[in-house]
């Protein structure tokens, strides 16, 4: 039999920040390793605008993240399985257009990863399996009849959520009539493998302090789509511990909050630092001591059950790691390597305790990734669904 033809859609020339070309690389190399034909496919037709960090600006030019893009998944043996079309130059990058059209009529599956890519008029492989990886955002646009959801929605035919609470009684979330299927972000543990931790290293955590256009209204309840309101239930943490703790998030773009985390204990740095390279971002969480990161207030409100592709990373490099909790806990194993924590008491004994046992939490953080994220048992689900 031939090997399934599989196309994974991201986000890695618009935006080729470590955490996007880590999550593109674990389901290109997990559906690989699964023995799949895999390709990345990329567009600007819906999401034209573009991220240089080393420029440090966003316009419709594509040249740094297409040569990142080649560079990277050169890299992984990827060298000619990809492409990316700037649609508005009509301009093929990687496979040619002739090519792209003829890798679309012989897939098997287009994976679109947060639906950040359309279909549009493209033949459309049997099988189109939308990820929702921002579980929330999705069903209540879904639910308030926003149209673009409806439209992107409507162009697959298979629906997975890191939500996994959603379409069960411990979540409130509409499902809109949608078969939403759990599914988790996948890893591949050989690639985090990290010494041992240094003593003095701090619990961290990378990403974006404030998305206040995300908030959503939901049965006339404004959920936020942020951290920044979270962060305050756990602001005593580093005095209560004794232990250092870093944020690289761009707090800086709120000064009040900055200052006021910096007069609490927190360690603030640019997210730039960590994530303007994928191996950075790798050694960044390989050197930290573990995880410590409040939610957005949509997911611990609503316990949608979401788990972040970021602290995937810090469990599979065995840096142990506390949430606070988004009812993950209903599905995962909690306790001993990871802790879902809903109080500033909740986090200071799930610290002691990590700090207490590290070398045997840190054990139990990669055993956690290889049982529950390693990408051959989330992806091998949706191939099955697919029926491949």
């Amino acid at each position: 039999m031939s090997r399934p033809r599989v196309i994974v859609a991201g986000y890695l020339v618009r935006f080729p920040i470590g955490g996007y070309v880590w999550q593109a690389l674990h389901y290109l190399l997990g559906f690989e390793r699964l023995g799949c034909d895999v390709y990345f496919y990329e567009d600007s037709a819906f999401y034209p605008d573009a991220y240089d960090p080393e420029a440090g600006q966003v316009d419709v030019r594509y040249e740094y993240g297409v040569a990142r893009m080649a560079e990277i998944l050169g890299r992984f043996g990827l060298r000619d399985r990809w492409v990316f079309w700037d649609a508005e130059r009509d301009a093929y990058h990687g496979l040619p257009k002739g090519e792209t059209e003829r890798l679309f009529e012989s897939a098997d599956a287009f994976v679109n990863i947060a639906g950040v890519n359309r279909l549009g008029s493209r033949r459309r492989p049997a099988a189109r399996i939308f990820v929702d990886i921002d579980p929330g955002v999705t069903q209540i646009n879904f639910h308030n009849d926003a149209p673009f959801i409806r439209d992107l929605l409507a162009e697959h035919n298979l629906f997975f959520t890191l939500g996994e609470n959603i379409g069960t009684e411990r979540c409130p979330l509409p499902t809109g009539g949608i078969a939403w299927r759990p599914t988790r972000p996948p890893v591949l543990r050989e690639l985090w493998e990290s010494p041992k931790a240094i003593g003095s290293a701090p619990f961290t955590t990378v990403g974006k302090w404030d998305s206040t256009a995300r908030d959503l209204v939901f049965r006339g309840v404004r959920h936020h789509w942020r951290k920044s309101l979270e962060w305050s239930k756990f602001l005593d943490l580093p005095r209560r511990t004794g232990e250092r703790f870093e944020l690289a998030m761009d707090v800086d773009k709120s000064p009040e909050d900055e200052k006021i985390l910096r007069g609490a204990g927190w360690e603030i740095r640019s997210p730039l630092d960590v994530s303007l390279d994928y191996e950075a971002y790798r050694r960044y969480i390989q050197g930290s001591k573990g995880e410590f990161s409040a939610a957005k207030g949509m997911n611990v409100e609503l316990r949608s059950g979401w788990f972040s592709d970021r602290s995937v990373c810090y469990l599979a490099a065995g840096r142990p790691v506390v949430l606070q909790d988004t009812g993950f806990a209903d599905v995962l194993p909690t306790g001993r390597g990871l802790f879902a924590v809903r109080s500033l008491e909740d986090a200071v004994e799930a610290v002691r305790v990590v700090t207490g046992d590290y070398r045997g939490h840190a054990d139990a953080a990669r055993e956690i990734a290889h049982e529950c994220f390693e990408a051959s048992r989330v992806l091998a689900p949706i191939l099955e669904a697919a029926g491949l």
